[in-house]
């Protein structure tokens, strides 16, 4: 018996600003960070969105492909490192939006980029053991960067749902690892505004030490080479580090180009690996297998073997808009507009 996907679902605003736009306000060369980065623009959440706006969307997209019981749902956890409460679950609110509520367990779960790989993680075992039907793991963010710093041009909004659980399948999860260190490349204190960041230390003892060691795991693990696998998909910071990442372990453009959302909507933190798995699950075919890597400052790395079954062709993936179609919805704004929309500049209070 193995624990798999069962539906999925994404969610990214539609607003959008782009390195240029940001970098003309700082005196900086915004176009050319973007290209340093891989980035041509990145989401950003509506005056009215937050974590919890986004994990609800994300849940619903989820529900709507798939005709089950939210009642059925035993777990739901909400991974994220801008959860609008510090004493107030995400998840509750999820799962009252839904139709899950009262009777199951829910949590919010913090692990800087990878909280929700790690709720993925705790649902197959919930759902292994038979304490459940299905579990609900989300992956949301709506990540800030202090004004000028090159955190501004990557930090986005978006978030995906993974409905968990062993009956209708319709991607197998065969094996999965972790990879977990004492790191400290990036931080933010209770009560700042901003996160702080070790610079280049985030690269190669961070990010790459981590998603090049847990992926070699699972390549051990799984018995397995890089040409097994139809698709792979890394946590994506910016749309290098992914990248050279694939290469480094042997896998081809064609295998990541599906899942590599980060160019169009930037580094959705929690959300980036599970909107981009989103992104595969919505073309992916019967017998396809999948190869994810996610990764969370501080740190750590989860990995996944998945392969897709015959229940692919169950789920309504036409029910409500695909990743492509949510990333080419897109309405552009001023770096005014932006600014105060992400609570930039400070109001008088009434």
């Amino acid at each position: 018996m193995k624990s798999g996907i069962v539906s999925y679902g994404g969610y990214i605003p539609r607003y959008r600003i782009r390195p240029k736009d940001i970098g003309v306000v700082w005196g900086t060369d915004g176009e050319a960070m973007g290209r340093g980065l891989n980035i041509r623009a990145k989401s950003v959440p509506g005056p009215d969105e937050d974590v919890i706006t986004i994990s609800v969307e994300a849940a619903r997209a989820c529900m709507a492909k798939v005709d089950l019981d939210p009642t059925d749902i035993g777990a739901i956890y909400v991974g994220s490192e801008s959860h609008p409460y510090a004493v107030k679950p995400t998840a509750t609110v999820v799962a009252e939006a839904i139709g899950s509520a009262p009777v199951l367990t829910a949590a919010d779960f913090e692990f800087a980029c990878k909280a929700g790989t790690a709720a993925i993680q705790t649902t197959m075992g919930l759902t292994l053991s038979k304490m459940m039907k299905y579990g609900l793991a989300i992956g949301a963010d709506t990540s800030q960067g202090a004004p000028g710093d090159a955190l501004e041009y990557s930090a986005s909004a978006g978030g995906a749902a993974l409905l968990i659980g062993v009956d209708h399948v319709a991607a197998e999860i065969a094996h999965t690892v972790s990879f977990t260190t004492d790191t400290p490349d990036f931080w933010r204190r209770e009560g700042q505004r901003y996160p702080s960041h070790g610079g280049r230390f985030t690269g190669e003892p961070a990010y790459f030490k981590h998603v090049l060691n847990c992926a070699q795991l699972l390549f051990k693990r799984a018995g397995t080479t890089a040409e097994e696998y139809d698709y792979a998909v890394f946590h994506q910071p910016n749309g290098k580090f992914p990248v050279r990442a694939a290469k480094q372990l042997g896998f081809k453009e064609g295998q990541i180009d599906a899942g590599l959302c980060v160019r169009e909507i930037g580094n959705t933190y929690s959300g980036a690996i599970m909107v981009g798995l989103c992104a595969i699950l919505d073309e992916a075919d019967p017998g396809d297998r999948i190869f994810a890597v996610g990764y969370g400052s501080g740190a750590g790395s989860d990995a996944f073997d998945l392969t897709v079954t015959e229940e692919i062709r169950k789920i309504r993936r036409d029910a409500t808009p695909s990743i492509k179609e949510m990333m080419a919805d897109s309405v552009f704004l001023d770096y005014a507009t932006y600014a105060k929309y992400r609570g930039k500049i400070l109001m008088r209070e009434a």
